[in-house]
């Protein structure tokens, strides 16, 4: 876990307010709201899980820091990397370099091309091949692995290569959406494992996830969004008990309804399985 050497802030977040310009009956305009003054930080060596129900607004987070919202989105607020403000500039200048983002999905990955090939895009052709093997190895792949298609790994060894692909030498903040849907139990703790060493390594990282439960193995604190606004920001240490430790009511009922606690029925719409609705 982070120390207080590591925990300088390296993302923050601040009254971030995200709308959707939309036209109905012709030339009249409406802005629907999605994100109503959200807050949240990443440190150096920290990961952050951003926790809520689907539509909450977990995803549109990580697309405004990485600057890729469609061209209808309305944005306000601050958001600032390295102290420094987040600019569309900055966005793109840093984006896929320091800023790594990891997809959902593994069908992020080209079905018809090695996935050797694939970890090697974006590398000079000179050193390509030294440098794919260099992170294969980091995430635990052998070098034969990447003469395979997608279709011939395993479900761990495809969210590797993602990590291979996704994250390189260099990368300071790692935003990881929803990486562990639906996993094999072993691959889902070897992708934790991997965040929490990125995480170790000096990485900031945010986890976008409904898996409170896993979260909590790798996270330092948990932002909890709901209705796109942020209901609460708490040490992962919180998570204990009753949730006595928890500021909102809305993050006590969401820890209460998991089967490790007592999953009071009444709040079984709010969570369920370790999951966030």
């Amino acid at each position: 876990m982070k120390d207080k050497a590591q925990s300088e802030t390296l993302l923050s977040v601040d009254n971030l307010s995200i709308g959707f310009s939309q036209y109905i009956g012709g030339l009249k305009r409406r802005t629907i709201q999605v994100i109503v003054d959200l807050n949240a930080s990443i440190g150096h060596g920290e990961v952050v899980a951003v926790v809520g129900a689907s539509g909450s607004g977990k995803s549109l987070l990580a697309h405004s820091i990485l600057g890729i919202l469609p061209g209808n989105a309305i944005m306000s607020g601050r958001m600032a990397y390295g102290g420094e403000e987040l600019t569309a500039k900055r966005q793109a200048a840093l984006r896929g370099k320091e800023i790594a983002f990891i997809p959902q999905s593994v069908n992020f990955l080209d079905p018809l091309l090695r996935v050797g090939k694939q970890a090697r895009i974006g590398f000079d052709r000179k050193t390509a091949a030294a440098r794919q093997r260099e992170l294969f190895l980091r995430f635990g792949l052998k070098e034969k692995d990447g003469d395979l298609f997608p279709f011939e790994l395993s479900g761990g060894m495809l969210r590797r290569t993602l990590f291979a692909t996704c994250v390189r030498e260099g990368v300071k903040l790692i935003i990881a959406d929803e990486p562990t849907p639906g996993i094999h139990p072993e691959a889902l703790n070897e992708v934790l494992t991997q965040l929490r060493q990125l995480a170790d390594s000096g990485a900031g990282v945010m986890l976008i996830t409904h898996d409170i439960m896993s979260a909590l193995k790798i996270a330092d604190r948990v932002v909890v969004i709901k209705d796109g606004r942020t209901v609460e920001v708490a040490e992962a240490s919180a998570f204990e008990g009753q949730g006595e430790k928890l500021a909102a009511e809305y993050t006590r009922n969401l820890w209460r309804a998991l089967p490790e606690n007592d999953f009071d029925l009444m709040f079984a719409g709010d969570g369920g399985n370790g999951h966030v609705a």
